[in-house]
């Protein structure tokens, strides 16, 4: 098993650094040598990694949401609401993950500023009837987890960067066919998982297209729905301590938004682990590619592991 997962990070470095991408740009504000580049304000730090790989140097890159943090809950800053209505073009997930922004990004729409939603560019997937009326009711907003979905997006965006004058044809073709590429390397590696052992409990029902791509059951979630910000409830709880004893599930994948006690208490009961996700986190080296490698990687070495 090592030697596989040695054998796909090489073949995955070796397709980063034919790319010779950036790290992640973050902040509000800009220097006076960028200052005549168009300004392209992101809401969250995964979609600012993709967005960075496209645009290069041709536009001023913001991200709102700080990196590692959960977008269900966060709040804009009045600086994050003008850095909005000031930009040339807003990249937003669209499917209301950024659900304390919606307001400001409606309203900056409706005064004029070209707002980029990128579920508008994919086939969203639909709440389930676990999803007890919860937010996000139009469909799921964690497409990120499926690169194949990121690459639909990523061809949308260049056409709409082309319609601000901003001329990135080749570098959308290096991104989308590197994630084609990356998509195999993970294929690959979930390989090794035979198919009892694809099954998936969540903090919340954040890898829905993760599992739909890739072949996998999702039992369950300590908060059924597609948001981390709803309570808790007992009822659900119960359901899902059945469903894990029912199928011998061994690992709860929490993230940013579950609640640790809760998923603790029921790891405790139901004799399974908590591995934790970065479901939200953009690595050190600022590439959402790598953010996918890392996802896979830790969903098998957590569902490879003996009990």
């Amino acid at each position: 098993m090592r030697t596989i997962i040695i054998s796909l990070m090489r073949r995955l470095v070796s397709v980063l650094g034919l790319l010779g991408l950036g790290s992640l740009a973050v902040g509000c504000g800009s220097d006076d040598q960028s200052s005549e580049r168009p300004s392209v304000v992101v809401t969250t730090s995964i979609l600012g990694a993709v967005v960075t790989d496209v645009v290069g140097d041709a536009a001023d890159v913001i991200v709102l949401v700080p990196n590692g943090t959960d977008p269900h809950d966060w709040e804009p800053s009045a600086k994050d609401v003008e850095a909005i209505g000031r930009a040339d073009l807003v990249v937003s997930n669209g499917l209301d993950l950024e659900e304390k922004l919606v307001e400001a990004l409606e309203s900056a729409e409706a005064n004029g500023v070209r707002v980029f939603h990128a579920t508008d560019h994919i086939e969203p997937l639909a709440p389930t009837e676990d999803d007890h009326g919860h937010s996000h009711d139009d469909g799921d907003p964690h497409f990120w987890t499926d690169p194949l979905a990121m690459a639909a997006v990523v061809e949308a965006f260049g056409a709409e960067l082309s319609n601000l004058g901003i001329e990135v044809d080749d570098r959308v073709t290096r991104v989308v066919t590197d994630l084609k590429d990356v998509d195999g390397v993970i294929t690959q590696l979930l390989s090794s998982l035979p198919d009892d052992r694809r099954v998936l409990v969540t903090g919340h029902d954040s890898l829905g297209y993760f599992a739909e791509h890739y072949g996998f059951t999702l039992l369950g979630s300590i908060i059924p729905g597609f948001t981390s910000a709803a309570d808790v409830n007992a009822g659900d709880l119960a359901e899902l301590k059945e469903a894990i004893a029912t199928t011998g599930a061994t690992v709860i994948f929490s993230e940013l938004g579950t609640p640790t006690d809760v998923a603790e208490a029921l790891a405790s009961e139901t004799g399974t682990r908590v591995v934790e996700l970065a479901t939200h986190l953009v690595p050190a080296d600022g590439l959402y590619r790598s953010f996918l490698l890392n996802l896979a990687s830790d969903i098998v070495a957590a569902l490879s592991a003996t009990s």
